[in-house]
């Protein structure tokens, strides 16, 4: 009983350990991507840029965990494309609420995707009725396309 009880106990740790070491190289260098960049990141570009470090499925597995630890946050462009972005104006890791919504620009010369920290936006519901997550964007032209048109 003592045998079966050590190698379960054993099990259970590597299966552990496994879970939050695995894909630690793909982890760090897509955090480091979303990080480093100064526009949202969709799935197919993180994937052109990481140049065959790891696949499409564990790109997504790695974008999900990185969600759940509140270390990014995904908007979806006004094309219907979900982008990831780092949480620079997040206090806290957990809990993205009402707290952590900001604007999004989406530029229509470049197709860049652009998070507005400094713009907070307010809305308000009829009563009856609970937002949970809310997406605001604003599609025109970015600065940098304004400039280069001058």
């Amino acid at each position: 009983m003592k045998c079966q009880q050590i190698k379960l106990r054993t099990f259970v740790i590597r299966k552990i350990t496994m879970k939050t070491t695995r894909n630690t190289a793909a982890r760090s260098a897509i955090l480091d991507l979303i990080n480093d960049s100064h526009v949202a990141l969709s799935q197919p570009s993180i994937q052109h840029k990481l140049n065959g470090l790891c696949d499409r499925v564990t790109i997504y597995r790695v974008l999900d965990r990185l969600l759940d630890d509140g270390l990014i946050h995904k908007i979806v462009n006004v094309n219907g494309v979900v982008n990831y972005a780092a949480c620079n104006s997040c206090n806290h890791k957990h809990e993205h609420g009402h707290d952590h919504e900001h604007v999004h620009f989406s530029c229509r010369v470049c197709n860049e995707l652009t998070c507005l920290d400094q713009v907070t936006p307010s809305f308000l519901l009829p009563e009856g009725f609970q937002a949970e997550e809310t997406f605001f964007t604003i599609s025109g032209i970015c600065k940098n396309c304004q400039n280069s048109n001058e």
